[in-house]
């Protein structure tokens, strides 16, 4: 079996493509698990892609990464700013978490500029849109080879 990377996705972003376009561009979420499946086969390893608009199934689905995921790729979207709930699981599952968001957090409002998760995460990926996905799975493929 490949080594396993959770991918999670938090509130609104089920409605990529059409949510403000201007900020987050014409991909849908389906758009983006989909890259996520081709770039994770490429480099032999397993996706599991998933979005939720409630904040207890995302904290139970960190909780079963630990033991069975290599790696979480998360975009707490606008939990990213006020969940000390997700960053305490973040931490307790012990698996090594890469931050990612479709725009720059910096540029936008002040509010947007802190996260719970940063301080937690091997890295952080914003503005790159979906290709900060890519780029997420990409550096957990190089971590796992050594």
């Amino acid at each position: 079996m490949p080594p396993i990377v959770l991918v999670l996705n938090g509130p609104n972003l089920n409605l990529l493509g059409t949510r403000e376009p201007a900020t987050y561009g014409h991909e849908t979420l389906a758009d983006i698990s989909a890259l996520c499946a081709r770039t994770a086969e490429a480099l032999g390893l397993a996706v599991e892609f998933r979005q939720t608009n409630q904040e207890g199934e995302l904290l139970d689905w960190i909780h079963g990464a630990r033991d069975r995921c290599a790696g979480i790729i998360i975009n707490p979207a606008a939990w990213t700013h006020t969940s000390v709930a997700i960053r305490d699981a973040l931490v307790a599952s012990e698996v090594p978490v890469i931050e990612v968001h479709l725009s720059n957090v910096h540029a936008r409002e002040t509010f947007r500029h802190h996260s719970f998760v940063s301080s937690v995460a091997i890295g952080v990926m914003c503005g790159f849109g979906s290709h900060g996905y890519r780029l997420a799975l990409e550096h957990f493929s190089q971590r796992l080879k050594g």
